[in-house]
């Protein structure tokens, strides 16, 4: 199959691509600037220029392959106004994606997040947010998902709060970058709120897997570690940068504090039985040994 995928050359995209060309898959690959499209090509794809608000150049990649994953996103959460701004800019590509591949019955990949339920761990038939900071996600997913009745086999894998390789990435990587700037290794409240956590090699197994079999209209949770406690997330940092390790307020992490004070582990049992994903490789508190002082 010949794979369009936006976001090839980021912690995910760039195991997707190895793991799509491993499983003698071709892919086309957005490439916003010249040094993606080098990497692109270093990794055996073909760099497609363009970015991701650009949808005639998205329009002219899905034309040209057989299915689409959708893993590219703006990650500035500086400000509420540049979190809006990506979200909204996803929304525009991801319907301009959809519209392409419109009764051609074609696969479309797109990522989400997994939901938080109160009282227990999520699963995949539980719906995503779609109020909150975030909540134009949700909205977007939704909208691929219903391609499922135009002629598109759409689908989403869900991707826990945190996806990891070498120690970085994810929620994890933010408390990282944060405990490196501040002198800290904060976490909310009484850090006793989980988080669901996945190797980014076994999430790209997913992606592939849910390219190949996924039915048209469903979700998938691409979770390895159904939940670790955020102080023990921040003890591991402290320990390997030897900074102290405190709670800290939920503003500290700016529009994405109230999410990161939330429980929300996560299960991936129907993912598993269904698709025949099983993940292979370290934890989030064992790849975080990697993190260097």
């Amino acid at each position: 199959m010949r794979v369009f995928v936006t976001g090839g050359t980021g912690l995910i995209g760039s195991a997707v691509i190895a793991e799509l060309l491993d499983n003698g898959h071709t892919v086309l690959a957005l490439a916003r600037s010249d040094a993606s499209a080098q990497a692109v090509e270093a990794a055996g794809a073909e760099p497609l220029r363009g970015a991701l608000a650009d949808l005639n150049s998205l329009r002219a990649g899905a034309a040209r392959a057989d299915g689409v994953i959708h893993l590219a996103f703006d990650h500035d959460f500086s400000s509420a106004d540049t979190l809006a701004k990506s979200v909204a800019e996803e929304g525009a590509a991801l319907a301009a994606l959809g519209e392409e591949l419109v009764g051609s019955d074609r696969p479309l990949v797109t990522c989400s997040g997994t939901p938080a339920v109160p009282g227990r761990a999520s699963v995949e038939s539980d719906p995503v947010p779609t109020d909150g900071p975030i909540g134009g996600r949700g909205r977007t997913v939704t909208s691929v998902l219903g391609l499922s009745a135009r002629g598109v086999r759409s689908s989403a894998v869900r991707l826990p709060r945190t996806v990891h390789n070498q120690g970085h990435g994810g929620f994890a990587g933010l408390l990282t970058d944060l405990a490196r700037r501040t002198g800290v290794s904060g976490y909310p409240g009484d850090g006793e709120q989980r988080w669901p956590a996945v190797h980014a090699l076994d999430a790209a197994v997913l992606f592939r897997l849910a390219l190949e079999q996924a039915e048209a209209g469903t979700s998938w949770h691409a979770v390895a570690d159904e939940g670790d406690k955020v102080r023990d997330i921040a003890t591991v940092i402290g320990r390997r940068l030897g900074l102290p390790v405190e709670s800290v307020p939920a503003q500290t992490f700016g529009p994405l504090g109230q999410i990161f004070a939330n429980d929300q582990p996560s299960s991936s049992a129907h993912t598993r039985q269904t698709l025949g994903w099983e993940p292979k490789h370290p934890s989030l508190l064992e790849d975080l040994e990697n993190i260097k002082p």
